[in-house]
């Protein structure tokens, strides 16, 4: 296999991933609504629990999570029920909170690091963990997309160099998103803005769920 044809494979995998990634989904909504919730710093620890999950996906496809599919088809959806499950009580504990607070139970922090309101930062983290782990579409691209972006005679080391390229786009893109969401939370000085944001982001939530489910 040459090598322009291995670089005109990753150059279709590049353009198709970065797609993938800036297009919202799940995991941007719950990079937005931690960044309203704590601040930039919160935006960027959710980003990197969710890429700590797509590499967990990935080592995992690659040692043959495609057999436990295989053997268990039902796995999936069993995921999938997970991930709309979670979707839906975040999206609903935003609600709650946009009927419980006249500011949303978003407190408005102007210092330039943010001051997450949960006791714990590895919270943040673990929402983005739970929500990639728990998404059929992540465990859906590693198993059936990004092989057939593996040219044939490809170096063994193929297959990890294109998990590298979406981790690291995905990554880059939830932590522009949490950098851009912080900005704009520090424009929401009136408490209704942050409740009405606060409100739109778990309907999103709620909706995203049920499309899932759907």
């Amino acid at each position: 296999m040459s090598a322009v044809a291995i670089d005109a494979s990753y150059f279709a995998y590049l353009s198709f991933t970065f797609v993938l990634v800036v297009t919202p989904g799940s995991t941007t909504a719950v990079v937005v609504r931690n960044t309203l919730e704590g601040g930039r710093r919160a935006g960027y620890l959710t980003s990197l629990g969710a890429a700590l999950a797509n590499t967990t996906i990935a080592i995992a496809c690659g040692l043959g999570l495609s057999v436990l599919m295989a053997v268990w088809p039902g796995s999936l959806d069993a995921v999938k029920l997970g991930g709309a499950a979670f979707l839906a009580w975040l999206g609903a504990s935003s609600v709650y909170r946009a009927l419980k607070h006249p500011d949303g139970g978003i407190p408005l922090t102007l210092d330039l690091e943010g001051a997450a309101p949960r006791a714990h930062a590895g919270a943040y983290v673990g929402d983005g963990l739970a929500i990639n782990l728990l998404s059929p579409v992540i465990i859906s691209f590693y198993l059936s997309v990004v092989p057939t972006f593996i040219p044939a005679g490809a170096p063994r080391l193929y297959y990890s160099a294109l998990a590298a390229t979406h981790v690291s786009l995905a990554l880059a893109c939830h932590s522009t998103w949490a950098t851009a969401l912080d900005a704009m939370r520090r424009w929401f000085v009136a408490p209704w803005t942050r409740r009405m944001l606060q409100a739109a982001t778990g309907v999103a939530l709620i909706a995203l769920a049920t499309r899932i489910l759907m």
